[in-house]
């Protein structure tokens, strides 16, 4: 019975822990066959409970994706993303999934050279293709690519300017990011100036 908003939130929160958790420096083999399940469930259902909210076949893809997520995440912790979002969404009671899906393209942006093998077991899990012999800078464009795509598609194409986010806010933003554990396990090493630009990025 959630809306589409809500739906749209919490299930862009779900493929953020996936995608995360799949690129975390406390990743495993164990918590990458759940992060990219995940990611596979989730990108098969989130726009077909958007279209259709009472789709319970593609709810109930959404619900395995989600626990699949939390199975990844819960063990191989989260990243930058997540960080950012905590400190974003608390000090502008902005919607957690929103906030998530604002920033996502920006963090595997800046996380891509640091994680370039897991983020293209992604590629396959979001069933994307391209070149047999790809360079990382083509997948990497081909991926963020289909985030922002799906973005757009469940009805989240704000940008953070448009949430009343300005550049005299990030200082604080970013002063409470880094006290975040979640940075701990982002798969490169973030500093002070890093949150900055990507939080400029998102404005």
């Amino acid at each position: 019975t959630m809306d589409p908003f809500l739906s749209a939130c919490t299930g862009i929160d779900a493929m953020t822990h996936a995608i995360e958790a799949a690129v975390s420096n406390a990743h495993s083999p164990i918590t990458d066959l759940h992060a990219l399940k995940a990611i596979e469930l989730i990108k098969e259902n989130l726009e077909k409970v958007i279209l259709n909210p009472l789709d319970v076949h593609a709810r109930e893809g959404m619900t395995l994706g989600c626990l699949e997520a939390g199975l990844a995440f819960s063990n191989a912790s989260l990243g930058a993303v997540h960080a950012m979002a905590h400190s974003l969404g608390g000090f502008f009671d902005l919607p957690h999934g929103e906030c998530n899906a604002i920033l996502l393209p920006h963090v595997m942006e800046f996380n891509f050279p640091a994680s370039d093998d897991q983020f293209r077991k992604i590629m396959k899990s979001l069933s994307l293709h391209g070149p047999k012999q790809m360079t990382s800078r083509e997948a990497q464009k081909l991926i963020l690519n289909e985030v922002n795509r799906l973005r757009q598609a469940i009805g989240i194409q704000e940008k953070l300017s448009d949430r009343g986010v300005h550049r005299t806010d990030i200082q604080e933003l970013v002063g409470k990011a880094l006290r975040d554990p979640c940075l701990v396990t982002n798969p490169r090493a973030a500093k002070k100036r890093d949150l900055e630009v990507i939080y400029e990025e998102a404005l």
